[in-house]
């Protein structure tokens, strides 16, 4: 007797917030085209968007920044607190880096260049409704420096205070190092599942392993705490 086959996993149903309608429109043509996600609405502005995704409650919400009168900030703020189980996909420039950094402190999931191409957005978007956190590599190096407390990182090749005085139990495994070696490149879990030959939940569960060990709790936490220990360079 044939089983069955599996029915396909449901489309990430995703909310688009921009207020610039050409940019909008453009996003939505990228995003159309595939048919691992479904555009189920869209707004201008933050007030109209939080409006939308409280009726709505999309899996991804993706989110421009720079909008007028209620930022993407505030949104994510809001978003964050009444539906936490939604994910957030930031839009930003550039010169944004400030405004990322408190859209991270806000609760957002990861962060896209505008202008990146379909495949990527796509991938990111599959990437956080996973459970991941998306950095760009172009943006990583320059977040950093914002996370790092303290001293300076250790210079290449020497071990901080910090990873030596270590208790068992929280010290990395050689795997565990190597994946935290992988995300501050910017690796997303699909990219970094296919270069060591693990799957994307493997992926997951090491991260998992990773930020309660760094007792931290995202992508960016987890590398500046590497950092400072002189577990990674970048």
């Amino acid at each position: 007797m044939e089983t069955p086959d599996a029915a396909p996993p449901s489309p990430i149903r995703v909310f688009v917030v921009e207020d610039q309608t050409k940019i909008l429109k453009n996003q939505l043509k990228l995003l159309e085209a595939s048919t691992e996600i479904t555009i189920i609405g869209t707004a201008l502005s933050g007030e109209t968007g939080v409006e939308e995704v409280r009726r709505l409650k999309p899996d991804v919400l993706l989110l421009d920044l720079g909008l007028p009168r209620m930022s993407g900030i505030d949104v994510t703020r809001v978003i964050k607190a009444e539906l936490p189980e939604i994910e957030i996909l930031i839009f930003t420039i550039f010169d944004e880096e400030e405004k990322v950094l408190e859209a991270v402190k806000a609760g957002a999931s990861g962060y896209l260049l505008k202008g990146t191409p379909a495949d990527k957005m796509i991938e990111a978007i599959k990437e956080v409704r996973a459970g991941g956190t998306v950095i760009q590599p172009s943006l990583a190096r320059r977040l950093l420096k914002h996370f790092r407390v303290g001293e300076a990182p250790p210079a290449p090749g020497q071990h901080s205070q910090l990873a030596v005085g270590e208790p068992e139990g929280k010290k990395l495994s050689a795997r565990e190092t190597e994946i935290l070696q992988l995300i501050a490149k910017g690796v997303s879990n699909s990219e970094a599942a296919a270069m060591l030959t693990l799957s994307k939940a493997t992926i997951r569960t090491h991260l998992e392993h990773i930020y309660r060990k760094l007792e931290v709790t995202n992508r960016v936490e987890a590398v500046t705490e590497g950092l400072r220990k002189g577990l990674i360079q970048v």
